[in-house]
């Protein structure tokens, strides 16, 4: 009887105490019996934002930093005891000395059937040393079914991203001869990439970015479910048999001022692209030039429905000269146009009187003045839009500025 009457003495005085205490002794219990749930998630993200946005330009930090990252993804794999992975994420500026390691993560993760994987360790401060993809891992899958050993499979692999990492196009074959359930392939900054067919009837891909690699020379594409496709330049490319390109994708374009007053010269010889719904380029300048020569990739586009045009300027983007006159060619579908990295130059405003003076339903324009790369220039950037731009945009048409 005694025993009892002090059980409920003890559970008396528990139950008076603040709820806050309550809801932490609830919360440690539950922590106790979830602590190692971590370790069976399919889900393995090592991205850390707030880190990488202090490494930039600061060598010393740098160091420190991706010593602490090697350790951090080497003490998560050790503990991690799932056997199959959804999603393994590489993001960090990771130089060739980690190339072991960055192998035995990839091992790690082709060994659990993994479904996305993405490799982005694009280093800033020595953009020009690659990480090689292992030729050990590179062997057809009638190999690896015969050797135990092997522990490495693509067969679940339905998205894989590859971003300063050196693959060739036979490394690039091999994915899509071996990854029969690939839908994504993206590869950037591959210094290895030359000439690269991405064909077959029978291939499942859907999204196809090749990006910023420099010694690419031809890029042939024909596959007929492919909806997305992202290209760096538009040297070599020979597009066949895309139907679901030509009806809802999106063709992007990433060029560089360097190489871009050439290609955008070129624009005036693109073949009609009738079917195209949306298109977007990125375009990094380094200088004041028309930009007025884009106009000839919405005259190939004569279905186009929206424009989005991302504009990142290296230097100081404003000088004092005429704004060129803009020529007649009425478009018929264009309802939207994104202009981001405004910022009220000359260039800025034969693009945009371009847009207004020929398409003839548009419906709304969103300008962004945020630059990636001088963004002490934004709040100047924002007000000049918004002392510029209201007068010319007719009343139909809804303006937004971010």
């Amino acid at each position: 009887c005694g025993e009892r009457s002090f059980v409920a003495h003890v559970d008396d005085r528990i139950s008076q105490l603040p709820d806050d205490i309550l809801e932490a002794a609830r919360t440690s219990v539950l922590s106790s019996r979830w602590i190692n749930l971590w370790k069976h998630t399919p889900s393995l993200d090592f991205d850390d934002k707030s880190v990488l946005s202090k490494i930039y330009n600061q060598d010393e930090v740098l160091k420190i930093e991706r010593r602490k990252y090697v350790k951090w993804v080497n003490s998560v794999l050790r503990s991690h005891k799932s056997t199959v992975l959804k999603e393994f994420r590489i993001h960090f500026p990771l130089n060739t000395s980690g190339r072991k390691k960055i192998t035995r993560w990839l091992e790690f993760a082709l060994s659990r059937q993994v479904q996305k994987l993405e490799l982005d360790i694009h280093n800033y401060h020595d953009p020009c040393k690659e990480y090689l993809f292992p030729d050990g891992f590179l062997i057809p899958s009638s190999c690896r079914d015969n050797n135990p050993c092997m522990l490495v499979d693509f067969k679940s692999l339905r998205s894989l991203s590859l971003k300063s990492v050196s693959v060739s196009d036979g490394d690039i074959n091999f994915f899509l001869d071996n990854c029969p359930l690939l839908e994504q392939l993206i590869v950037h900054e591959s210094e290895k990439v030359s000439n690269l067919e991405i064909c077959g009837s029978s291939l499942k891909l859907k999204h196809l970015e090749i990006v910023l690699c420099s010694k690419l020379e031809s890029l042939k594409v024909s596959v007929p479910g492919l909806t997305s496709l992202t290209v760096t330049s538009l040297d070599g490319l020979l597009i066949e048999n895309v139907p679901m390109l030509v009806d809802v994708s999106t063709l992007s374009l990433v060029l560089d001022n360097v190489e871009g007053r050439r290609v955008l010269g070129e624009l005036l010889e693109l073949p009609q692209m009738p079917k195209l719904k949306k298109l977007e380029i990125e375009y990094i300048a380094r200088g004041d030039e028309s930009l007025s020569r884009l106009a000839a990739l919405i005259r190939a586009s004569p279905h186009l429905e929206e424009f989005v045009f991302q504009l990142n300027w290296y230097l100081h983007p404003r000088k004092d000269r005429e704004v060129k006159a803009t020529i007649s060619s009425p478009h018929h579908h264009l309802k939207l146009f994104k202009f981001g990295g405004y910022y009220g130059s000359p260039s800025d405003v034969e693009l945009l009187s371009y847009v207004l003076g020929n398409c003839v339903v548009l419906e709304k324009i969103i300008i962004g003045t945020h630059s990636v790369c001088l963004p002490e220039l934004e709040e100047s950037a924002r007000k000049t839009a918004k002392q510029q731009l209201p007068p010319q945009i007719p009343r139909h048409i809804e303006l937004v500025i971010l």
